[in-house]
């Protein structure tokens, strides 16, 4: 199965043209992303958009959070947090990574290279990531909208990020960005970029289980009391 969770939301229209050509080039799932500032806005218009897309494709939103303040982090994700199958931080300024990776009550760091001359990770944060399962995002779009050294550099940052995963096994997500349908590509072109970059097919296979698993995980995450313990009701 084939997840991308994080495609940039916009209105009811042009979520349903960038699902319906996701659908049509092999995706099975994906996720709306709208910042902080949009995310509640998308909630108004998220029944529409199930009805129009109910045949199409499965979707969600990701919230993904813009903001360099630690406190203001955390104070959104404990706001919006059962409200979204997946909380993601953009990251790329060293103290947000570090405490994105230290609070289990988000799902995905995104882009911790971002303006980086790093991968932005290091083994001290890979473990981090390990023991509050934070998945690392990396973008698609951050290789196919690059040029030359900066696109030289993106993939370096990517194959240090893979070292470390290798070393770590922290939840690695892949994901396209895509802003417009034009960002679109089929499974195949999106599993072939990434296998050019250095992942193996198995290891590009288990981003799309880390996609599926965070959304399980959310699904449950009213019945967990604590990390490891769930309530689970007695139908008898």
């Amino acid at each position: 199965m084939f997840f991308d969770l994080n495609i940039e939301g916009g209105s009811l229209e042009d979520n349903v043209a960038l699902a319906c050509e996701a659908s049509k080039f092999g995706w099975d799932h994906i996720n709306f992303s709208y910042n902080q500032n949009d995310f509640k806005g998308a909630l108004d218009i998220k029944s529409e958009l199930f009805e129009s897309l109910e045949d199409i494709i499965d979707f969600d939103y990701t919230l993904e959070i813009k903001s360099n303040n630690v406190s203001e982090i955390r104070k959104i994700a404990r706001k919006f947090r059962k409200k979204s199958s997946c909380i993601s931080v953009v990251g790329g300024d060293l103290k947000v990574n570090r405490n994105v990776l230290e609070n289990i009550q988000i799902d995905v760091l995104s882009r911790p290279y971002l303006r980086r001359y790093d991968s932005g990770l290091n083994h001290v944060l890979a473990k981090e990531a390990v023991n509050n399962n934070v998945a690392v995002e990396l973008c698609f779009k951050d290789v196919l909208k690059s040029y030359l050294a900066p696109r030289a550099k993106v993939i370096s940052n990517f194959k240090d990020i893979y070292t470390l995963y290798r070393k770590f096994d922290f939840p690695l997500l892949l994901s396209s960005r895509a802003e417009s349908i034009f960002d679109i590509r089929t499974t195949h072109d999106f599993v072939a970029l990434f296998k050019q970059t250095g992942l193996t097919a198995n290891e590009i296979e288990k981003s799309f289980s880390t996609a599926q698993n965070i959304l399980k995980f959310n699904e449950n995450r009213k019945a967990l009391i604590l990390k490891g313990v769930r309530r689970v009701v007695d139908e008898a």
